[in-house]
């Protein structure tokens, strides 16, 4: 007789490499994908990192049709503060999913961020599953473009990368203008995308672009909003 299929909870942060990590898990007959978890700074109402309003979120989730568990931080925070949210966030999943054991991250290549997570859900009894690891970016990045999904970039570190980019739909011409030095993923953090349509979503979220700010002398936030 056939097995059912694993649960798995997906760490989500808005952009493209948890959508892709979305898809892979759809496709894989293996896993069912239960619900969304996100981190949340809830004096913002942002997505931590990336800067996502809330009701954004709130939108991508309803679009995907899935639920979303929030991992609520104070700020300012701490890594500790991080780490206790986190936690808190699983033990929330295991009450709504009872067995629930597996989530997902779309990281690509960076051992030490795969290494922080492992050992940070072993201790909560967890296991974090990997389904993009190792591929090749530059392929994945134009798979995404080519399979109609859609994005923005929505921070870019301007350390890395020109701040012209915030804001800029991540498509063809943007693969075209990236400089050699900047992974076509962003997987070092040259920047951070928002996902907001295509084939995974029951429809394209309404997204209107709002102000650019720089934070920390360093990042470069475009602002998005839903449209009414």
């Amino acid at each position: 007789m056939p097995t059912s299929p694993t649960e798995v909870l997906l760490s989500w942060s808005g952009g493209k490499d948890c959508l892709m990590t979305l898809q892979r898990l759809r496709e894989d007959a293996s896993w069912r994908v239960v619900g969304l978890l996100t981190t949340v700074n809830q004096h913002f109402q942002r997505i931590a990192m990336h800067g996502v309003r809330r009701d954004i979120l709130q939108a991508q989730a309803r679009a995907l049709g899935l639920p979303l568990v929030v991992a609520e931080l104070e700020w300012p925070s701490s890594n500790d503060a991080y780490e206790a949210a986190f936690a808190a966030a699983l033990d929330e999943a295991q009450a709504r999913w009872p067995g629930l054991r597996h989530i997902a991250f779309g990281d690509l290549f960076l051992e030490d961020v795969r290494a922080y997570r492992q050992k940070q859900l072993a201790q909560l009894d967890w296991e974090g599953i990997f389904p993009l690891w190792g591929e090749d970016t530059t392929a994945l990045a134009h798979r995404f473009v080519a399979e109609g999904h859609l994005a923005r970039l929505c921070c870019v570190d301007t350390q890395q990368l020109h701040g012209r980019f915030a804001g800029h739909a991540f498509d063809a011409s943007l693969l075209a203008s990236l400089p050699g030095s900047a992974d076509p993923c962003g997987e070092r953090g040259e920047f951070h995308t928002l996902s907001f349509g295509g084939p995974l979503f029951e429809h394209d979220l309404p997204l209107r672009q709002g102000e650019l700010v720089t934070r920390d002398e360093r990042f470069r936030y475009c602002d998005f909003l839903l449209d009414d």
